[in-house]
């Protein structure tokens, strides 16, 4: 094993990190410029090589694999079912390449996963009682659908000018910062809508069918209720009232679809050959699917979690400031019940 990736395994087979968890140096006072541009600009970073490859994917999809706007002014099956099988390839080839590296072909086994375990078979708490097959049930019959639908009424309002059109031709600055606002945006909304599905009655109709992959893979990153699919995908229709390019919604949409395979990943990294490989980013993700009440965000530059005070690093003094939490709002829950009940 790397030794740059050294990490502990207890007696219950859990992995973690020999360093915790760190907040991206972005808004942190005072301010520490080289930390930022080595974040920015560095290797792995925010651009390099994760985010770079996530924005390369909307342009090829819009430049080869997107019907001309002028066809999708009307709602047509043809050009809907399109972009359907199209959303429906792309995300399949995405869990695929890390599922199958990982999880099915086990090329590394267990070395840098979180769990010394692998996904449940025989368990009735998953449809079909397979993890794997539950997975891929939601993803495909929920998540692709849902997502795509939103893309059509979202080209279909583009192309009859009925929401505000930023075309690259004209707006090269623009485009360029929408771009990079796609992902902070992203962030944003996820931790809000994220923090409403955790509410009890909605946790206990909807976000629990998420929250049943304790211990998640590539296949979990889309494994959500109808509903909660809806609320997720949602953050497109920011694009409906800012000017941008039907490159940004798409790239919006993708982000949301294609990102949650590594973010569900199970690995603190994925190794190719002789320990060359590169971290996934998936602990701080993974922390929030082991603990539940912590890391509702993402672990970017806007981190809502820190400024909430629901981060996170892995550390003891982390999980004890976590367990206080809960208790305090467990406590007030029972003195609220219990004046209710007395009066």
């Amino acid at each position: 094993m790397d030794t740059a990736f050294k990490g502990t395994r207890n007696k219950r087979g859990d992995w973690k990190p020999e360093d915790d968890l760190e907040i991206a140096p972005v808004f942190v006072w005072p301010p520490r410029p080289l930390p930022l541009l080595k974040y920015l600009f560095g290797f792995p970073g925010y651009f390099w090589p994760w985010n770079v490859i996530y924005m390369a994917v909307p342009i090829i999809t819009w430049m080869w694999f997107t019907p001309p706007l002028q066809e999708m002014r009307t709602f047509e099956p043809g050009w809907i079912i399109y972009l359907l099988v199209r959303n429906a390839v792309l995300i399949g080839l995405v869990i695929f390449l890390w599922q199958g590296w990982l999880h099915w072909k086990r090329a590394q086994g267990t070395d840098w996963k979180y769990t010394n375990k692998w996904f449940a078979r025989d368990n009735p708490i998953f449809l079909f009682r397979n993890q794997t097959l539950d997975n891929l049930f939601w993803t495909f019959v929920s998540a692709v659908p849902i997502w795509t639908a939103f893309e059509a009424v979202t080209m279909w309002l583009y192309a009859n000018s009925y929401i505000p059109y930023a075309s690259a031709e004209d707006h090269p600055i623009w485009f360029v910062v929408m771009m990079i606002l796609v992902p902070l945006m992203r962030e944003t909304h996820f931790y809000l809508i994220h923090r409403i599905i955790h509410w009890g009655p909605i946790y206990k109709w909807v976000h629990y069918l998420h929250h049943n992959n304790v211990d998640p893979g590539p296949a979990t990153g889309l494994a959500m209720h109808p509903i909660e699919h809806l609320l997720y995908f949602s953050g497109v229709l920011i694009h409906w009232i800012v000017p941008s390019h039907p490159i940004h919604a798409i790239f919006h949409l993708q982000h949301a679809a294609i990102t949650p395979a590594q973010g569900h990943a199970g690995f603190e990294r994925v190794v190719f050959a002789d320990g060359v490989g590169i971290k996934t980013g998936d602990y701080f993700h993974y922390l929030h699917h082991k603990y539940f009440e912590c890391n509702y965000g993402g672990d970017g530059p806007v981190n809502l979690d820190r400024w909430f005070g629901t981060f996170h690093d892995g550390s003891e003094v982390a999980q004890k400031r976590m367990n206080e939490r809960f208790l305090a709002r467990a406590a007030q829950k029972a003195a609220a019940e219990g004046g209710a009940s007395n009066a």
